[in-house]
C-alpha cells in the first residue's frame, strides 16, 4: 500500500461498495494473485461485516471488491433467488452499491455470487462466479496443523486423502462424500470447492467463466481460471460419480415435478400428502423451462 496515497473528498467522505478503498485493493491483489496461481489458498485480511462470519462474510467481500456501477449482480443460495441468505445479500449489495443492476436471470448477470450451487445454465467469459466458501482447504480433515499443510500442497502430497476415500470405500463400498468434494486445480493444488454438490463438480471443469472462491472466516481467497483443468480427486478402477436421480424402482431418472427436467440437479421435498416431490434446484433454470414450455407447472 502506497502510504502517501490519499483519497479524495468524495470517497473519503463515503466508499462504494461498504469496504474501504484500502480493502477492496488489498482483496483485489490476493484475487490476482490466486488467479495467477489456481486452487492456491491466498490469505487477506478479512474485514468485518454486518453479518456473522459463516454466513457468506467471504463470498460477500469478494464480490464488492469486483463490483462496479455498471454491473448485474444475481445472488443465489442453494439454487434459489429467494432463500433468506440470498436476499439480504442482495439487498445489502443494492444498499451500498449505488447504481448496479440487480437480476435472478443467470445469462443477465456479470457477477453471480452463490451458496453451494453453481447455475445449471453453462456461463460464459464475460461473467465471474463468486463461491462463499466455510472451509477452504480440504485437508484439514485429516490433518490440524496449518504449517504442515501448506507443506503437503506445496508438494503435491495427497495420499492421506486418498487414503480416506480408500476407507470410505473399504465401509461402505462407494465414497460417500456428497459435497465440498476434494478436486484436483491444474494438475496441482486440491482445493475444497465449497459445499457444492458432486454434480456440479464436472462444471468447474474448463469452465469459461472465472470462478472466485472467498472464505471470510478462515481469510483465504482462492480462484479457478477460466479454461482450467478441475478433476475429482478418484481411483482408476472406481472413477468419480455424481448424483443420477434415479427411481430405483424404475431405474428410470425421475423428473422436475414443475418443468419435467431430467438433466438438472434436483432437490426433494414432501407434498402436502406425505409423498416425496423432485424439484429443480436452479429455479431460474426451472422457471426459464416453463416459460419456454409456455404452459403451467406440470403435476407429478
Amino acid at each position: 500500500m502506497n502510504p502517501g496515497y490519499k483519497l479524495s473528498p468524495v470517497e473519503a467522505s463515503y466508499s462504494f461498495a461498504f469496504l474501504d478503498e484500502y480493502a477492496k485493493r488489498e482483496i483485489r491483489r490476493a484475487i490476482l494473485k490466486a488467479i495467477s496461481l489456481p486452487g492456491y489458498q491466498v490469505p487477506y485480511a478479512s474485514r468485518e461485516m454486518p453479518m456473522g462470519r459463516g454466513f457468506g462474510t467471504g463470498g460477500l467481500q469478494v464480490t464488492l471488491s469486483i463490483i462496479g456501477p455498471d454491473d448485474t449482480l444475481k445472488v443465489i443460495d442453494q439454487g434459489s433467488d429467494d432463500s433468506v441468505n440470498a436476499v439480504n445479500l442482495r439487498r445489502f449489495v443494492e444498499m451500498t452499491c449505488p447504481g448496479i443492476s440487480t437480476t435472478s436471470n443467470t445469462s443477465e448477470a456479470t457477477i453471480i455470487q452463490s451458496r453451494h450451487r453453481i447455475p445449471e445454465l453453462p456461463l460464459s467469459e464475460d461473467q465471474v462466479l463468486v463461491l462463499q466458501v466455510p472451509y477452504p482447504d480440504p485437508l484439514v480433515l485429516i490433518e490440524p496443523s496449518e504449517a504442515r499443510r501448506k507443506t503437503m500442497h506445496g508438494e503435491k502430497d495427497y495420499s492421506r486423502l486418498l487414503t480416506r476415500l480408500y476407507e470410505d470405500l473399504i465401509r461402505f463400498g462407494e465414497i460417500t462424500i456428497s459435497h465440498r468434494y476434494p478436486t484436483r486445480i491444474n494438475g496441482h493444488y486440491v482445493l475444497d470447492p465449497s459445499p457444492i454438490p458432486r454434480y456440479d463438480i464436472p462444471k468447474l471443469n474448463r469452465s469459461r467463466a472465472l470462478i472466485l472462491f472467498g472464505a471470510g472466516r478462515e481469510k483465504k481467497v482462492y480462484a479457478v481460471p477460466p479454461f482450467t483443468s478441475a478433476e475429482p480427486l478418484a481411483f482408476e478402477d472406481v472413477p468419480f460419480r455424481t448424483e443420477d436421480f434415479r427411481d430405483p424402482k424404475t431405474g428410470e431418472r425421475r423428473p422436475c415435478s414443475r418443468c419435467r427436467s431430467t438433466d438438472s440437479f434436483l432437490d426433494e421435498f414432501l407434498d402436502t400428502k406425505g409423498e416425496k416431490i423432485y424439484q429443480c434446484s436452479d429455479s431460474d433454470y426451472c422457471n426459464h423451462r416453463l416459460f419456454r414450455k409456455g404452459s403451467r407447472p406440470e403435476k407429478p
